[in-house]
């Protein structure tokens, strides 16, 4: 497994890339997650400068265990509270690379989905937290959020297409729900789709807010370490 790489720290925040299969935050005894690996970052660079503050590592967002991407942490409060007000207020841009399964070789996404290489998805979302999934639902379902994301087909071959996502709600497993009901799974989706065990190929590959000390516009961008997914971005 792949470690963390920070690619950006001040004394307010620290963005860096999360592999695929490390949590974002978990209250398993023994297992890393990023919550955990950043604070001990902070802990040991603050021994070596001789400060012995205790460390904070404020959660701003998540991503789900299986996607890699890159993310936001706050280290005072009052960054955690000036980035998560931006979280509420729907101000933090997020895009994500999704490789999604078509079930006929012989057709592409349109035909698959009947829907054009760029639009919008919006749909009613339930989650149940006993079974730990989503499910699209009638929009007057008790308890349905909506669910809204924009998506542009990248480029496609025979059975799969790369479509990059603009997240506009943060509903869990959204993007994974949604191009699931359109019929076309994320390749390594068991949870929603037929695939094959292995890593789902779903990146969050930008990320993009105001700094909440200084209000300087941070944009960071990388790219997808899934292998699956480098030959349709080389195209």
């Amino acid at each position: 497994m792949q470690e963390p790489e920070i690619i950006y720290e001040d004394d307010a925040l620290i963005v860096c890339y999360k592999p695929a299969g490390i949590a974002t935050q978990t209250r398993k005894i023994g297992q890393k997650d990023m919550e955990s690996i950043l604070r001990n970052h902070v802990a040991l660079a603050g021994r070596k400068t001789g400060r012995s503050v205790p460390a904070f590592i404020g959660l701003v967002h998540r991503l789900d265990q299986p996607v890699e991407g890159v993310m936001v942490f706050a280290k005072t409060k009052k960054a955690a509270a000036g980035l998560s007000e931006q979280v509420m207020r729907r101000e933090i841009g997020k895009k994500y690379y999704a490789l999604v399964q078509l079930p006929d070789v012989k057709r592409s996404f349109g035909e698959v989905t009947g829907l054009p290489e760029e639009g919008t998805l919006r749909h009613f979302i339930l989650s149940d937290s006993q079974t730990n999934l989503s499910r699209i639902v009638p929009e007057k379902t008790k308890g349905a959020k909506e669910a809204k994301l924009d998506y542009a087909l990248i480029a496609e071959r025979e059975g799969s297409a790369l479509l990059d996502i603009t997240l506009h709600t943060g509903r869990h497993h959204q993007i994974r729900a949604q191009l699931s009901h359109i019929g076309t799974p994320i390749w390594g989706d068991a949870k929603y789709g037929k695939s094959e065990s292995g890593q789902l190929a779903l990146c969050s590959y930008y990320i993009s807010f105001l700094h909440p000390d200084n209000g300087e516009r941070m944009v960071y961008e990388i790219r997808p370490h899934n292998l699956q997914m480098i030959p349709f971005l080389n195209i």
